[in-house]
């Protein structure tokens, strides 16, 4: 009994890193293998890749996430909150882990996340990475990206997020998932799950993190990164364009391949979290 608690406690481990900055920043790892690491989109935690940590950690992989600075369990620090910081924090991370021949995946803000780690930190470190529902290359409509989000709604979801949170909170689930959506099968309790991830953050680092997320530009990052990259979306994705992203990021990538999916949602990895699994479980093996 006593080698099997043992070993359960070495090989399954929720903990906290202090970053160089002092920064407390959350972590699970669980697991043996080839390491996997996951990138949680706003405003949540890492709570919210939970059908793909049970899945792969019984595939024999470990398998890790963190929570980003501000967000879930780790420190809501009053600085920090844009993709350098967010980027150097995962670097620290996998240091402190000793990463090696890691796969990363990202979602949304994850997404982008992962790619400036990679190109910036990653190399002799990550063997793949995976973006799902991503954010890259360019959110923000302007004149060299006409076909981006107008600006308006950012300044919306900043506005909501700063005075009306608790509810704005609620009601997003519902395009997140798709649940607004003529004959979905709404389930309340991943609604519930959602808002409660976000109102464990802090609503600073939430309010700047739109910034983070709509106004970064990642194609120097997409287009210098030299590792296979799989892009997955939904084309029935409201809340992050799969024609304005995930095709452009795709063409900027080396090695890149793209699957999109008619009718998923953005919040994909929870409501087909075994179409999901099967496409970059294949991809990691391939």
């Amino acid at each position: 009994m006593l080698q099997t608690l043992t070993t359960i406690k070495t090989t399954t481990q929720m903990s906290t890193l202090k970053l160089k900055d002092g920064t407390e920043l959350y972590y699970k790892d669980w697991g043996t293998g080839q390491p996997i690491v996951f990138h949680h989109g706003w405003p949540l935690s890492s709570d919210d890749w939970d059908a793909q940590m049970v899945f792969f950690q019984q595939q024999g992989f470990r398998v890790i996430a963190h929570d980003r600075r501000g967000h879930g369990r780790s420190a809501q620090t009053a600085t920090g909150h844009e993709m350098e910081t967010y980027a150097s924090d995962v670097a620290q991370l996998a240091e402190a882990l000793d990463l090696k021949n890691a796969i990363h995946v990202g979602h949304s803000t994850g997404g982008g996340e992962v790619i400036r780690y990679v190109n910036k930190y990653g190399k002799g470190r990550v063997a793949k990475a995976v973006l799902v529902s991503a954010v890259t290359p360019f959110m923000v409509q302007n004149a060299a990206n006409p076909e981006g989000v107008p600006m308006q709604v950012f300044d919306d979801i900043r506005a909501q997020t700063a005075t009306n949170r608790q509810q704005y909170f609620k009601d997003f689930s519902l395009p997140f998932y798709g649940y607004n959506r003529e004959g979905a099968n709404v389930k309340e309790g991943v609604r519930e799950n959602w808002w409660r991830q976000g109102m464990m953050g802090s609503i600073l680092a939430h309010y700047e993190c739109i910034k983070a997320f709509s106004e970064t530009d990642f194609t120097e990052d997409l287009s210098s990164v030299d590792i296979p990259v799989l892009v997955l979306h939904g084309e029935d994705d409201q809340i992050v364009p799969y024609k304005t992203t995930a095709v452009k990021a795709a063409q900027l990538l080396k090695k890149g391949t793209l699957i999109t999916y008619p009718g998923f949602p953005h919040g994909m990895p929870t409501t087909e979290a075994a179409t999901i699994n099967k496409d970059i479980l294949a991809f990691i093996k391939g």
